[in-house]
């Protein structure tokens, strides 16, 4: 939620110390072990060692307005149209996701959502009104509330009310783990009519999966301080993605998950006509006709000839991205 106004966890990245194949002990950073730091800001886990401890520049945790605006199903291309034309673009100091989820979670039909984080001074119904007015539909329910960071977060993580102790799926905890299915693309352009016509049948095509839970599209804007780091200066390679984009299906543990794989990376592959291959390394995808290019794209060549200095034998192995 914070990525627009700093750039991802990885550009605060300020030293790693990691173990390579050899067992040697390396402390990594910009001006020493320079190749193998540069790995590690994007490179995907376990690439080019074990990662034993990491340094990171710190900036002071701000105070949060969340908003969550939605929709009827009716208004959905017109909310799509507009949010992928103001959500790269909009202040760094906010954030947002657009989510069109269908299922059996959803039996009136699928939903349509965007909901985000203002971080900057002001009144965020300031910053939304370009946004709004592009949809040209009042949303059927408009909420905004003031947090703070750590409350955000706590919230984000459906832990409303929790202490942080409990915020886990582990003993004690109040989070569960479900199954789920998931792919993933990162666009560099915004999607035609065709394209957002494509992308609302795909959502609705997940009423008639059985067995599905909610699935559907997530849309996480990008932009902002990412785009001003160069593609060359990390492997993290889309720096000019507007958005990083989720296919999600959730089921019940247990079920065969073919169906719900096939929903999803059939969602990727319709919306790839236009928003191409590229990919997230993080939702590692099998299915991925070139899945180091798709992660990591003229970033590549670079990172397999680190990989293959650091760990020749190919200790660490990594079939499905190098």
């Amino acid at each position: 939620m914070l990525s627009r106004s700093f750039g991802l966890t990885c550009d605060q990245l300020t030293g790693v110390e990691i173990v390579t194949a050899d067992g040697v002990v390396h402390h990594a950073t910009a001006s020493k072990d320079a190749d193998l730091f540069w790995a590690c800001r994007g490179g995907g886990g376990g690439a080019v060692g074990i990662v034993t401890s990491m340094t990171f520049a710190t900036k002071p945790a701000p105070e949060v307005t969340m908003f969550a605006l939605t929709w009827p199903w009716s208004a959905a291309a017109a909310v799509v149209k507009a949010w992928q034309d103001w959500a790269p673009k909009a202040d760094d100091t906010l954030w947002s996701t657009a989510k069109l989820l269908g299922g059996e979670q959803h039996p009136a039909g699928p939903v349509v959502t965007v909901s985000g984080t203002w971080t900057g001074d002001g009144a965020v119904g300031d910053q939304l009104a370009p946004f709004l007015a592009a949809v040209g539909a009042k949303p059927s329910s408009d909420v905004a509330t003031s947090h703070s960071y750590v409350d955000a977060m706590l919230r984000y993580a459906g832990c409303a009310g929790q202490p942080a102790s409990a915020c886990t799926t582990g003993t004690g905890g109040v989070l569960k783990r479900v199954s789920e299915s998931g792919a993933s693309s990162l666009p560099t352009v915004a999607l035609s009519a065709d394209g957002i016509q494509t992308l609302l049948a795909r959502v609705e095509a997940a009423q008639d999966v059985v067995g599905l839970t909610e699935g559907g599209i997530s849309l996480d804007a990008l932009g902002g301080a990412i785009a001003r780091v160069a593609a060359s200066d990390t492997a993290f390679v889309h720096r000019d993605a507007l958005a990083s984009v989720q296919y999600t299906a959730t089921f019940a543990d247990g079920s065969d998950p073919s169906a719900f794989d096939t929903y999803v990376r059939s969602f990727r592959e319709a919306m790839a006509q236009e928003w191409g291959d590229a990919a997230y390394v993080n939702y590692v995808d099998p299915s991925l006709a070139s899945p180091g290019t798709s992660y990591f794209g003229d970033n590549l060549a670079r990172l397999q000839s680190i990989r293959k200095k650091a760990d020749a034998a190919s200790v660490f192995d990594q079939p499905h991205f190098l």
